[in-house]
């Protein structure tokens, strides 16, 4: 391939904000400008005026009336192209790729991803009564985007990752043959594999190396949030971060001056997605958009040096390890961890591409980005390495495995609002408050003439609580009993 069409990372930046006055926090719009411009002076300079396209990471905790525009103005530039990202912590992902793709196409010669968030001092400005001095919010930001999940989940308050991904992780677990126990156990050690990379992170919000017994032991500060998760093994929102980095072709690169020890090549990766509303799958113990995902990438390198796993939740890497063949004992980031290394929203993955660009340039080798987005829905792939790929552009031509995918999935249950009667368990979770205690378990069970259905399992039924949290044996595959609420809602008791 000529060199004008060899899509290569040449600048990545990162800023990081732990203000101790409140009125000199950096607002997120600041947080970007600083990563663009950090990414800038990596690459040797003058790249920003060339930017001819600008992807912005969805951004949660500051909204803004048009953030990319308002981006551009910051740093005085003019893209021909300045979009706005949705939701997704694989947004990052695909936008390195596309802009990927646009250097390979000619369509564009620099391209810019960059995000962040300062949810951090948001709550802090909160928890004080301080209005912040930022950019004013517009009047009416329609509430920003939301995932697509069914009344009944909003009902029983499985509608947000946290306690939506436990389902995944009891699901999977018990198809793997373990016990709660054993993968708690699994979970703990992959945890700390994670905080001990944050801990040696400049920009990482926790630097603690964490044992997997502080990771999965309750205390009243690692409280249990839904079960099998404490605290520390969910993603940490609560911090200020940005990154950015900078692609252009390999001949801009050249003739800019920087050394080819310097670049990092993209060969090209994949994606997929499950269905939007996740009581619409044909199963928990994995997704066959990952698999598809996972499987597509790793034909594409014999190996990889380096890994960044998506790491919201342990299901997450723990799935995709087992998909790619991955010994247990696999370092499984270059970056720390959403939970150690800092969670900003959509934007974790840019920062991931940072570490690895830092990390294929130290060490060489090759290495795999996985971003995953939603409730186990998004999926995205992608390669790089310190030259260019052996097999050149045919890796960067097709971006979606959609068709793979869906050629795997199973047949898909009908969901049914109203059931009584006897129902096995599928998966399941335990929600609890603030202060450690179980306020309900949610239970999605199959009725016996195979539909769907989401039910709870109120505090009261101590023992149906009891089983779905015993560390020894997984009660997926029980019988139990449906019957109404009283509420608009099904209660399921063993």
């Amino acid at each position: 391939m000529s060199p004008e069409r060899i899509p290569v990372i040449v600048g990545v930046g990162e800023a990081l904000d732990r203000p101790t006055d409140l009125s000199k926090a950096q607002e997120p719009l600041a947080l970007m400008e600083a990563a663009l411009r950090e990414a800038d002076a990596d690459a040797g300079g003058g790249f920003l005026a060339k930017i001819a396209s600008l992807d912005v990471v969805n951004q949660l905790s500051w909204r803004y009336a048009d953030a990319a525009g308002e981006l551009c103005a910051r740093l005085d530039i003019a893209p021909a192209r300045a979009v706005y990202g949705p939701v997704g912590g694989e947004s990052p992902v695909r936008f390195l790729h596309e802009a990927a793709l646009r250097i390979a196409r000619g369509e564009a010669q620099v391209c810019a991803v960059v995000g962040a968030e300062a949810q951090w001092s948001v709550n802090k400005a909160r928890a004080a009564g301080i209005d912040l001095p930022w950019t004013p919010k517009p009047v009416a930001t329609g509430g920003g985007p939301r995932i697509e999940v069914h009344p009944l989940a909003l009902k029983l308050g499985v509608f947000l990752p946290v306690s939506v991904y436990p389902f995944y992780e009891n699901a999977a677990a018990h198809h793997w043959g373990q016990t709660p126990r054993q993968a708690l156990a699994e979970s703990g050690a992959l945890w700390s594999a994670y905080a001990a990379v944050a801990a040696g992170q400049p920009n990482a919000w926790i630097k603690t190396a964490f044992t997997p017994d502080q990771i999965t032991t309750p205390r009243p500060d690692n409280r249990p949030i839904a079960w099998p998760y404490t605290k520390l093994m969910v993603a940490n929102m609560q911090v200020n971060q940005g990154a950015a980095v900078i692609v252009t072709s390999l001949a801009a690169a050249r003739a800019a001056g920087i050394p080819d020890e310097r670049l990092v090549f993209i060969w090209g990766g994949a994606a997929a997605r499950e269905p939007g509303d996740y009581l619409q799958r044909d199963h928990y113990h994995g997704s066959v958009a990952q698999d598809a995902v996972l499987e597509t990438v790793a034909g594409m390198a014999e190996s990889f040096d380096a890994l960044e796993l998506y790491s919201c939740f342990p299901c997450v890497p723990k799935m995709a390890r087992r998909t790619l063949g991955l010994p247990a004992d696999v370092t499984p980031t270059v970056t720390g961890g959403l939970t150690f290394f800092g969670a900003p929203m959509n934007d974790y993955m840019t920062h991931a591409a940072v570490a690895m660009t830092l990390r294929l340039r130290g060490d060489g080798g090759t290495g795999l980005l996985y971003g995953q987005g939603e409730f186990v829905t998004k999926h995205h792939g992608l390669v790089l390495a310190d030259r260019p790929a052996p097999q050149g552009a045919r890796s960067l031509e097709a971006i979606s495995v959609q068709g793979q995918a869906d050629a795997r999935r199973g047949a898909i249950p009908a969901f049914v609002e109203n059931a009584t009667g006897q129902a096995v368990l599928e998966t399941h979770t335990v929600l609890y408050d603030r202060d450690g205690a179980p306020t309900h378990g949610v239970a999605i069970v199959r009725t016996a003439d195979g539909a769907r259905a989401l039910a709870r399992v109120p505090a009261a039924d101590a023992d149906t609580l009891a089983a779905l949290t015993n560390p020894d044996a997984f009660p997926i595959g029980r019988t139990g009993t449906l019957h109404a609420g009283g509420d608009g809602v099904l209660d399921w008791r063993l």
